[in-house]
């Protein structure tokens, strides 16, 4: 590469020295992923409800990605100290701000709505950019160390 070519465009976050997953999924591929994340949480630290709750959430997002956001997306998971962090992404027509910005529980006799607050509820932390080329959400857990057996 010369000086005279562009520089090839940055991810969102830098690959992190502990990215334990980063594929691209499309709805075939979304109960390997959410076996594959399961078994790298479990790995990380996440137990029980934790690694439950994590799981879930992760799930909807991907679902999201699948039904919203043109039929597939990208998945990174890494560990960064003492938390788990996944990102999804995908190339729909973005979420509205007003959708974003509504944090209420949708109506229980609503079948729809209830992905993004899913995630945010069973999360420690959730990070939404969108626009129109599509969506990033960022959700994070914190995790204990794996326990030796003795």
């Amino acid at each position: 590469m010369t000086n005279a070519e562009p520089s090839a465009p940055r991810t969102v976050v830098p690959i992190e020295p502990s990215l334990l997953i980063a594929d691209a999924f499309d709805q075939a591929q979304v109960t390997e992923l959410r076996h594959s994340v399961t078994s790298c949480a479990r790995a990380a630290g996440l137990r029980g409800q934790r690694l439950d709750d994590f799981v879930l959430a992760v799930n909807e997002l991907i679902t999201n990605a699948v039904r919203h956001g043109g039929g597939r997306g990208s998945l990174r998971l890494w560990q960064r100290g003492e938390r788990l962090v996944c990102e999804v992404a995908d190339h729909g027509h973005g979420i509205s701000a007003r959708r974003l910005g509504d944090r209420s529980r949708p109506e229980p006799e609503i079948a729809g709505g209830w992905g993004l607050w899913l995630a945010r509820q069973l999360s420690d932390t959730m990070e939404v950019e969108s626009g129109e080329t599509g969506t990033i959400v960022r959700i994070s857990a914190a995790v204990t160390a794996p326990t030796s057996s003795a």
